[in-house]
């Protein structure tokens, strides 16, 4: 019979199983992560393990998504912030901010060391279809803050933005010292346009 477990215990466990596979995600990643070496951090059993997630990737999906929406969080606050007007400068090194945030967390090395792709084949189809489409909704949000800006457009923006991250992926072929400067040049280039759609 499954143990039983009250609400503020579920909830320690899931933090710590959390906290444990963001850690190895960083340390090891997912292919040199098992279930053994993730209850053995979390200091719980292999069985209660199953209780919470069926397989280690939907754990990895749930950190994933929980970074995901922390780092759109503390975008959005910035954005809020600004005063007005809104300088295209301003949020150009806002959204710079955030695809440096990602350079600097393990998210980087997940993403360009294959384990992201990995991760979404392993995923229930359904899963990684409802990421993809939470995604898109999180950068559409972003997007529609910006004044003037509605329908097709933002959907055109928000893939622009996502075209500009997945660029991080080439680093080493765009030059690494020039990287950060072209980073800069194409974000402020849709920033721009959104900015002159928006003054229409």
């Amino acid at each position: 019979m499954p143990k039983t477990f009250t609400d503020k215990e579920r909830e320690y466990i899931k933090k710590r199983l959390m906290e444990e596979a963001q850690d190895c995600l960083r340390l090891y990643g997912i292919r040199k992560t098992s279930v053994d070496e993730l209850v053995k951090r979390a200091n719980i059993p292999k069985g209660t393990f199953y209780l919470f997630y069926d397989s280690k990737e939907l754990l990895f999906y749930d950190v994933l998504c929980s970074v995901h929406d922390e780092l759109h969080a503390d975008l959005r606050r910035r954005l809020e912030a600004l005063d007005e007007p809104v300088a295209a400068d301003q949020v150009t090194e806002l959204v710079l901010g955030l695809y440096k945030k990602i350079e600097a967390s393990f998210l980087y090395k997940f993403i360009t060391g294959g384990d992201l792709e990995l991760l979404m084949r392993r995923l229930p189809p359904e899963v990684a279809r409802a990421h993809a489409e939470k995604d898109d909704f999180s950068m559409e949000q972003l997007i529609a803050m910006a004044p003037g800006i509605k329908g097709d457009s933002i959907k055109k923006y928000s893939a622009a933005m996502r075209a500009i991250f997945l660029s991080m992926l080439h680093k080493h072929e765009i030059g690494e010292e020039v990287f950060e400067d072209a980073l800069r040049l194409m974000i402020r280039g849709v920033v721009m346009q959104m900015f002159e759609e928006g003054a229409e």
